[in-house]
């Protein structure tokens, strides 16, 4: 565990002497090297005093090595033009270094000091590289929401010590604690950040305001911390949750049916992702809180799924954004005229999107919904509903920006560069490859 985080701490004086990429090769240096440690125990192993990882852990800090790697990749502009690089490899760094530590320790009140400061430099990117003046508004909003909300899970978190002694969750299957108010303090935070319906206004204002690296880094890791964190405090608090589950679930479930309703106007082409993002995760917060082993795996594969799929389609975003200006989606009609190689790209995430077979999300989505009837025979419904919505704003997406009477203020044709074509690449096969790896997911 040390070494990894020893590696990263040496990394950061490259940072400040702008080897930008030799900070992006070390970085899939030691992604490849931490690959190699996988088991497939369900228990922890790598354990040390605070430091250990289990199955659900190791795959989602194996999730934010790569989108760390992929956010330098997606953010040459910013080396080209010379705009601050260093600072923002450093915040990049600083960044990885903070959710390596989230997802890797073992003792409750050390994940919410982590967890919280995972927000200063994502603050920082949204304020230092974002697009529009509104960026201050928008961080404010992601910072409030998430201090508001995490000060109760902290007031718990030491009203729990008093009671048990110990934060380690390693022995949390001891407790069985039935207290509405401290389930409620213990779990909001985490609803923030996922984030669910009702408390999921900071999100599209932060996506749209967001550089690509900030778009990508919080769709791709930063929604999965309140996944991460649920599946951790649950076992604390599986009678609260057998009795009061029921009301998230139904809030998650109706409100992501409302919002692909709203998905099917939006006319910004980041806000309509960032928007597709509330949907697919409270599927996964449906998931979890339905308690059962279909409904865990599911929502971790659902999660990774995600990660990949969201990031790529939001650096599809920057790339039509970097060339043309905007993001309207009435301006950047007839991509497929303009820039046809990318046309491709577009298909193969949209369709992902919508968890088209092959794809990590259909599998993911298939658990889920196992999971969700088996918890309500009702869920059938809105779930079919859902999927019939997510399919069509996603072709409403694809078809508004490939098709129609192309701008006539736009170039008449364009071509990508290699390392745009690596980064989407490098988002797809993953989405491909691991679903071969699906056996091993129920060991």
């Amino acid at each position: 565990m040390l070494k990894f985080l020893f590696f990263f701490m040496f990394m950061i004086p490259f940072c400040y002497y702008g080897f930008w990429w030799l900070v992006h090769m070390l970085f899939f240096f030691i992604m490849f090297n931490f690959y190699f440690f996988f088991s497939s125990s369900y228990y922890y192993y790598s354990i040390s005093y605070f430091f250990g990882w289990d199955i659900i852990s190791y795959s989602l800090i194996l999730l934010s090595f790569f989108i760390c790697n992929l956010m330098i990749l997606a953010s040459g502009s910013i080396y080209q033009y010379s705009y601050y690089f260093n600072l923002f490899l450093f915040f990049s760094l600083f960044l990885f270094i903070m959710l390596f530590i989230t997802f890797s320790v073992n003792n409750l009140i050390l994940f919410y000091l982590f967890f919280e400061a995972s927000l200063i430099p994502t603050m920082f990117l949204i304020f230092g590289w974002g697009y529009q003046p509104e960026r201050l508004q928008a961080g404010m909003y992601f910072l409030f929401y998430t201090l508001f909300s995490s000060l109760p899970m902290l007031v718990s978190i030491l009203y729990f010590y008093n009671y048990f002694g110990s934060l380690s969750f390693s022995l949390f299957f001891e407790v069985n604690y039935f207290y509405f108010i401290f389930y409620f303090c213990m779990i909001f935070s985490f609803l923030v950040k996922m984030p669910m319906f009702f408390v999921h206004l900071w999100l599209p204002k932060a996506h749209v305001e967001a550089p690509v690296s900030g778009s990508m880094i919080l769709a791709g890791v930063l929604l999965k911390l309140g996944g991460y964190g649920l599946l951790r405090v649950f076992s604390l608090l599986i009678i609260s949750g057998i009795f009061y589950n029921f009301i998230w679930i139904g809030i998650s479930l109706l409100g992501g049916l409302f919002v692909s309703l709203v998905c099917l106007r939006q006319s910004d082409l980041k806000s309509l992702i960032a928007y597709s993002s509330v949907i697919h995760m409270g599927l996964v917060l449906g998931g979890i809180l339905s308690f059962n082993y279909w409904g865990v795996f599911g929502s971790l594969i659902l999660m990774i799924a995600h990660g990949l799929c969201s990031s790529g389609l939001f650096c599809l975003a920057n790339i039509v954004y970097e060339r043309l200006g905007s993001r309207s989606l009435f301006i950047i009609k007839g991509l497929i005229n303009f820039m046809p190689s990318f046309s491709l790209w577009w298909f193969l995430l949209s369709a992902y999107n919508m968890a088209a077979p092959p794809s990590l999300n259909l599998m993911g989505e298939i658990m889920l919904f196992n999971s969700l009837v088996s918890w309500d025979f009702l869920n059938t419904y809105i779930f079919i509903i859902m999927s019939f919505f997510s399919a069509a704003y996603t072709l409403y997406m694809y078809s508004y920006s490939q098709h129609g009477m192309i701008y006539s203020g736009s170039f008449s044709f364009y071509n990508g560069y290699i390392r745009e074509y690596l980064l989407l690449f490098l988002h797809w096969l993953p989405l491909n490859m691991i679903i071969f790896l699906s056996n091993m997911m129920f060991i």
